[in-house]
């Protein structure tokens, strides 16, 4: 399924099976799930996509071909393919292991073709290992929802009141985490949203309610997973002093101006960046010791415009193309 412009349709077609070359493997998709960043891409927000171009950065699949030089793969494995899909690996970021901020990283659905397709090519080096335990559909959230989720955590450190500002599919599940390693939790959601209030509750928050609220207690940490930057002001204010507010979206709307005494006595504001290959070999087996679950919606590969609808809609399940 093929985006040939911004803010039109995606088109089905026919294309050759790609081959890949040195140091990249084809992969055969099982499954690749619809994010957020895609709507993005779709709607022109974010710039410069190379077209036509197959979007998905979620995809889950196995092996089928070598390239020269390809290492660590062999056909037959089991795989995940992230959004950061390649980098230079000279620069000064990534041999200090901070890849995400490679001036030359391309990123997958992006500038590379995704996964939105019978299959795909990618670099051996940006796979991950999928652990036992998920199938293709249940893992494909975690390349991106997951993975973007647990980077944020990483970011909030040590934060015993976490505090999630918008709960879809990365709250919902590096709730999961943050729960299992003890942290107590705090939702926040659109004014008005019980339904979501409830789901937050659910998945163990033990306070949810509208994100122009102050929560109950102050909180040691927040994570942004809206693109609203209203929320910005809102959640430093909700942070103790030497609180961290992390915004883990890749596009946000302007963040209006606020009093500096909201950042003052060492709170931090930062975003998040991309994931690193550290994140995915640390996160995925975390999934697979937690037993995360995600809630997923399998679309055909030919209705990936209404799976793009219904992650537009954002009704608490990962749409997830299945060619």
């Amino acid at each position: 399924m093929v985006l040939e412009a911004p803010r039109h349709p995606l088109q089905l077609r026919d294309l050759p099976d790609p081959e890949p070359g040195p140091g990249q493997v084809r992969i055969r998709v099982g499954a690749c799930g619809v994010c957020r960043t895609d709507l993005h891409i779709v709607d022109g927000e974010l710039p410069h996509p190379v077209l036509p171009l197959v979007l998905g950065h979620q995809v889950v699949g196995e092996v089928e071909a070598l390239g020269e030089g390809a290492r660590d793969l062999r056909v037959g494995d089991r795989v995940g393919v992230p959004w950061l899909g390649r980098t230079c690996g000279t620069c000064s970021y990534c041999t200090a292991g901070r890849e995400n901020l490679c001036p030359q990283a391309r990123f997958t659905g992006y500038q590379l073709d995704g996964g939105y397709a019978e299959r795909l090519v990618a670099d051996a080096g940006a796979c991950l290992p999928i652990p036992e335990g998920f199938d293709d559909r249940e893992a494909a959230p975690l390349l991106c929802a997951g993975l973007i989720g647990y980077r944020s955590l990483r970011m909030v450190g040590d934060a015993e009141r976490l505090g999630l500002y918008g709960f879809g599919s990365s709250a919902r599940l590096v709730a999961q985490v943050a729960r299992h390693q003890g942290r107590r939790l705090f939702a926040f959601t659109r004014p008005g949203d019980a339904r979501t209030q409830r789901e937050a509750v659910e998945h163990g928050c033990e306070w949810a309610g509208d994100s122009t609220e102050p929560p109950p207690e102050p909180l040691d940490g927040a994570i942004l997973f809206a693109a609203v930057g209203d929320l910005v002001p809102l959640a430093l204010r909700a942070v103790a002093p030497g609180g961290s507010v992390v915004c883990a979206e890749i596009h946000m709307s302007d963040i209006p101006s606020f009093p500096y005494e909201l950042l003052w006595r060492e709170r931090v504001l930062r975003s998040v960046a991309n994931l690193t290959r550290r994140d995915g070999l640390e996160f995925l087996p975390l999934a697979a010791e937690v037993g995360i679950a995600t809630r997923t919606t399998p679309f055909r590969l030919e209705t990936a415009n209404e799976a793009l609808a219904a992650a537009r809609a954002g009704e608490g399940r990962t749409p997830v193309l299945v060619p």
